[in-house]
């Protein structure tokens, strides 16, 4: 993240009418590179170890250190400058003046692309502990370029929605799996893999999809419909595949657009124009018009919104996913600084109050860490075994972390960029795109209150979530005085129910912290669950991260937090 590939060769002794003395450049933190980025994240590395069948575990592992070791290469981080440097452009007329709707990328973003899908970052539901192993992958490549983390996304999650028909998910679920991405607007049966999105929300609606007026009317073939309408938001919209909501005469209703027949045809799926967005800037999202645009249903009319929950619950995890992997990125270069930048008579690391940031910062990262690979992990238990606890586990915790982890990102790598100075708000140090990236996973896929809500909705019409969330945070009950009480204090929250709504997210940010702190409890090491229970459980913590209590091993915290070259 830290210097383009051209940065990184010693510069030559110029000397232009001036002495060379006052070129030469001392104390500035050598760029993190050439490291591997899963190997040094032990809360990752150690999750993995936790979460997988030891008969799974060795392969998992080689392919991650891989993995790691490509994100944390200079070639790797040159694509993802390159890629948001150079954002998708929309052609949507050839030089003839025929209407073709294409978006160009530079070809950083196929690489980028392509390397993630090789990894097996849309093939979760394909292999063994495939959800803690696409997680992590996600995580680590991630920290290169978060914008093409969008098609990756909800290719991998489009799979549950399309097993509403057993049909349709038997053609596509082993395209949307497969390792073997290919570029380019073909028909599907064509291409060794594809890539799907997803189109939900309309200008007059947005969050309240029930609002929408897209509509769609029947053919006369069984399940296929024509489209007309908008999408106020249609990302990656060269895809191969959409899920979007539509009024059919049942109600609103799942469809399965295709950007391209089976006869070779473009379908009728007219780009507007494109987003010109805070962050993100690598991915291209898009305004789409349907005017008489094919589509085949997907699950029964009237049930478009539980048939395309499945999905929207797997890229609501996928932004807990993406946001601790923002976090851990930015910790990692705060830390590196640190420990290579000297001020003030030693390094900054080893300072007393610039190690309490670090160390504050260090929480969260794990924190976040801890509590998506759990989720992963929950994931792998409803595939292998269909457990119906921990399938209530899930319906609570995913729109709890949704709502608190992608909330802290922004905060976290805010006072990270601090952590550099000036350097830091420089374009180069790659921390500004990190900080324009940070807010996006809390307003995708539902913002805030849409997740606090959804919380609520969860605690009233299904009891079983409740006691498999309250199941999972009591295994920690009396490791910790602190977790204890908060435990308690989170318990005579649930049982008011006077004025709920107006306190839902006071609520969730209880129910994610005591989440976090069960997990940190039972798995991580003492320095930093005593850390966590005393600042975010334990009331011992200030309004800015740095005032952590001076006591605690703050030295061991960030020292685990450090990505060592």
């Amino acid at each position: 993240m830290t210097a383009r590939v051209f940065h990184l060769l010693p510069a030559p002794p110029y000397r232009i009418g001036m002495a060379a003395t006052t070129h030469t450049v001392t104390n500035q933190a050598p760029p993190l590179v050439g490291y591997d980025a899963f190997a040094a994240d032990r809360a990752l590395t150690e999750a993995v170890e936790r979460h997988l069948a030891p008969e799974v575990l060795p392969q998992a592992q080689e392919e991650l250190t891989e993995l790691g070791r490509a994100a944390g290469s200079a070639q790797a981080q040159e694509w993802g400058f390159l890629a948001n440097e150079n954002p998708p452009k929309l052609r949507t007329h050839d030089r003839y003046g025929h209407r073709i709707d294409e978006v160009e990328f530079h070809p950083a973003w196929h690489r980028l692309l392509g390397r993630a899908v090789s990894a097996g970052l849309t093939g979760a539901w394909a292999r063994p502990g495939g959800h803690v192993r696409r997680a992590a992958g996600f995580l680590v490549w991630t920290q290169v370029e978060a914008g093409h983390g969008c098609p990756l996304s909800m290719t991998h999650a489009a799979v549950p929605a399309l097993r509403a028909d057993p049909e349709l998910a038997a053609e596509w679920e082993p395209r949307l799996t497969s390792p073997v991405y290919e570029e380019g607007l073909r028909p599907a049966a064509e291409k060794g893999g594809v890539l799907f999105g997803m189109g939900m929300t309309e200008k007059q609606g947005g969050s309240d999809v029930r609002a929408n007026t897209t509509v769609a009317k029947p053919l006369d073939a069984a399940g296929e419909y024509v489209l007309t309408g908008h999408k106020w938001f249609c990302s990656a919209p060269m895809s191969d595949g959409f899920l979007v909501l539509a009024q059919a005469p049942g109600g609103l209703t799942c469809f399965l657009v295709p950007r391209v027949l089976a006869d070779g045809t473009r379908n009728a799926f007219a780009i507007q124009r494109l987003k010109d967005k805070l962050g993100n800037r690598s991915n291209a999202s898009s305004e789409v018009e349907f005017a008489g645009t094919w589509a085949r249903r997907v699950g029964e009319e009237g049930r478009g919104v539980r048939t395309i929950i499945e999905m929207v619950a797997a890229t609501r995890l996928d932004c807990v996913i993406g946001s601790a992997a923002l976090m851990r990125q930015a910790v990692a270069q705060a830390a590196h600084h640190a420990a290579y930048r000297s001020a003030f008579g030693g390094l900054l690391i080893d300072k007393p109050l610039m190690r309490n940031v670090l160390a504050d910062l260090a929480l969260e990262s794990e924190a976040a860490t801890v509590l998506a690979m759990r989720l992963a992990a929950a994931y792998d238990t409803v595939e292998e075994s269909g457990s119906e606890q921990e399938r209530a586990f899930l319906r609570l915790a995913v729109p709890t972390a949704k709502y608190w982890v992608t909330k802290r990102c922004t905060p976290v790598t805010a006072e990270a960029l601090e952590c550099l100075g000036g350097n830091g708000y420089v374009e180069e140090s790659g921390m500004p795109r990190l900080l324009r990236e940070s807010p996006l996973n809390s307003i995708w896929e539902g913002s805030g209150n849409v997740q606090a809500l959804d919380v609520l909705r969860a605690l009233q019409r299904e009891p079983r979530a409740l006691d498999a969330f309250l199941r999972e945070v009591g295994q920690a009950r009396g490791a910790d005085h602190r977790l204890d009480g908060a435990i308690k204090a989170l318990l005579t929250e649930l049982a008011d129910l006077d004025g709920i709504e107006a306190r839902a997210r006071r609520l969730v940010e209880r129910m994610a912290l005591v989440l976090q702190g069960s997990l940190l409890v039972r798995w991580a090491p003492p320095e930093v669950a005593d850390a966590f229970c005393a600042s975010r459980l334990g009331g011992d913590w200030g309004a800015a991260f740095g005032t952590l209590p001076h006591t605690l091993d703050l030295a061991s915290v960030v020292e685990r937090a450090r990505a060592v070259v």
